[in-house]
């Protein structure tokens, strides 16, 4: 009797504890793809006023829409760069603050610095890094006596590349905390057999780090991939989608739809396919990355 008035006490503690998270969950996250299915099938049209049931029209029109698709091929484009770009650039820090640099943890608060900032700060501050002739870089080409007045964000051929290398800096602190836990977490009697048996620097990260860093490095590729293909802040600030919509992402086409266009019945399709295909692109990573990795730690 007393087990089980016990154990039924630790319950109710337990999801006492959990409660808040729950209650987050079901208001900002389960409810709100619900009501997004419902509004998928239904012509809503805030200048309107009414909502007939539609069916799948909407995403008839979805389909049918050469913006939405080109919005999804620049989110898969962004995603295919700065995702593997970041990951990479952010595990050779950890690598080296955790391994070498006697500073670690000031320099893992000040990469984290820009993940507490507001986004719409940073947009700003990176406007500034961009603008021809008077902006951060184009100054410091001409210092160097390099053509300085290129216009980054209105060029197609930068303006993507600009959104990817603004994105890696903004991503690197939680990469890193995220790497360097994980680097904690090996043995160093791993590295200490290793070193023993002759193995060199490269040697180590490739069949000892990286195999054991793969838990770490699925969650981090999967958040990352999550992120990127829901670009939304940086578009609207230092963009609109341009020039010539080559910037346009799937957040931003689905915003603008919403609440340019004021078409929530397709943002509502347009929502449910760009969360569909994340599942399916979590799903894939999950599989790829985790037989890939499987396969190195046994080499």
């Amino acid at each position: 009797m007393a087990v089980g008035r016990i154990e039924r006490s630790q319950a109710r503690t337990g999801w006492l504890m959990t409660a808040p998270a729950l209650i987050h969950l079901l208001v900002f996250a389960l409810i709100p793809i619900g009501v997004t299915l419902l509004l998928s099938f239904v012509d809503w049209n805030l200048l309107k006023g009414t909502r007939p049931f539609v069916g799948l029209e909407n995403y008839q029109r979805v389909f049918a829409n050469e913006g939405f698709w080109k919005a999804m091929l620049n989110s898969g484009i962004y995603t295919l760069f700065s995702v593997p770009l970041g990951m990479a650039v952010a595990l050779l820090l950890a690598v080296a603050m955790t391994r070498w640099i006697k500073a670690a943890p000031f320099f893992r608060t000040l990469y984290y610095l820009p993940a507490v900032s507001s986004q719409v700060a940073i947009a700003m501050v990176w406007i500034y890094v961009y603008l021809p002739e008077r902006g951060l870089i184009n100054s410091a080409l001409a210092l160097v006596g390099l053509p300085n007045n290129t216009d980054f964000l209105n060029q197609i051929g930068w303006a993507m590349a600009a959104l990817v290398f603004m994105s890696i800096w903004t991503g690197l602190g939680p990469k890193v905390v995220l790497f360097g836990a994980g680097l904690l977490n090996i043995p160093e009697t791993l590295y200490e057999a290793a070193e023993l048996d002759g193995a060199n620097d490269r040697k180590l990260f490739w069949k000892i780090t990286l195999p054991l860093l793969a838990p770490t490095s699925l969650f981090v590729m999967v958040t990352s991939v999550l992120g990127a293909m829901q670009l939304f802040t940086p578009v609207y600030l230092m963009t609109k989608g341009g020039p010539m919509d080559s910037t346009s992402m799937a957040g931003y086409f689905i915003y603008s739809e919403a609440w340019v266009s004021f078409r929530l019945g397709t943002a509502s399709a347009q929502s449910v396919l760009l969360f569909v295909v994340l599942l399916i692109a979590s799903w894939l990573q999950w599989k790829m990355m985790s037989s890939r990795l499987e396969g190195w730690g046994h080499a």
